[in-house]
């Protein structure tokens, strides 16, 4: 589900779980288990960059997985299921804030679909490189939830708030050349040249003074800890809501082929 690859002071994760990556408690564990392995390295000094890419040729990461978390709230009681939904929920902001706090570069490869969760998993990162098929998107509402892997606080963090504002309340999709626009994305490559564009941008990062730019990170992208605590908690009220349930029933009960797509 996740590759580790270790080439110098550069390591790669490489998520490749069909049909797009997307994110339930198995990813989940595979992420922690990713972490685990990656966090001593760099806090060694020995890993100075990381990238984070997909080879599903779909695209980054479709978000949550939904079927699952149909599974989930249909198959426990309403106590059994605020606790199931809260214990995801912290372990899910856990990693995302793992991530996002690495004292390393950071860089996202994005291609395809990377929409809800996966938008979320993006976010993290300290530099996005999105190829031209990129979309991104954030269509929570339409499920009558609103993102809940700390999607709207680290947007507001990289982007201005009429931009926030647009992704979340029409739930449309922008593509790769606007994502750059808005300042969401740091570089637009043609397809293909994604991950050696990062590849690039990770070699000379990981040249750099491995205290300084764990210094420098630190000073310039705070984790926004008391807007994520109350996201959870939004999150959870909402997702305990009938809303939730019937358009996870719709979700599950569609045959089109890509019904994650806005």
């Amino acid at each position: 589900m996740i590759e580790l690859q270790l080439e110098g002071a550069v390591v790669e994760l490489r998520l490749g779980a069909s049909p797009c990556n997307e994110i339930g408690t198995t990813m989940l564990a595979a992420l922690e288990g990713a972490l685990d392995a990656v966090e001593p390295w760099v806090a060694a000094g020995e890993v100075r960059a990381l990238i984070l890419h997909s080879s599903v040729r779909g695209g980054f990461s479709a978000g949550a997985d939904l079927r699952e978390l149909h599974r989930e709230l249909l198959a426990t009681d309403p106590a059994a299921r605020e606790a199931g939904l809260r214990g995801f929920i912290e372990r899910i902001h856990g990693v995302m804030d793992r991530l996002d706090g690495l004292p390393c570069t950071t860089l996202g490869v994005i291609h395809g679909v990377c929409f809800g969760g996966g938008f979320e998993l993006a976010l993290t990162c300290d530099v996005l490189i999105a190829e031209k098929t990129a979309r991104f998107a954030f269509p929570e509402l339409r499920l009558g939830i609103v993102p809940g892997f700390g999607g709207i606080p680290r947007l507001r963090r990289e982007v201005a708030n009429p931009v926030v504002r647009d992704l979340l309340l029409t739930g449309r999709s922008i593509n790769a050349k606007k994502a750059q626009q808005v300042g969401l994305v740091s570089q637009l490559v043609p397809t293909g040249e994604g991950l050696p564009a990062a590849r690039a941008a990770a070699a000379q990062s990981a040249k750099f003074d491995a205290y300084a730019l764990a210094a420098c990170k630190r000073f310039m992208k705070p984790i926004p800890t008391a807007e994520l605590a109350a996201e959870k908690q939004l999150f959870v009220e909402l997702a305990l809501r009938p809303a939730l349930q019937a358009a996870l029933q719709r979700f599950v009960d569609s045959d089109d082929i890509r019904p994650y797509l806005p």
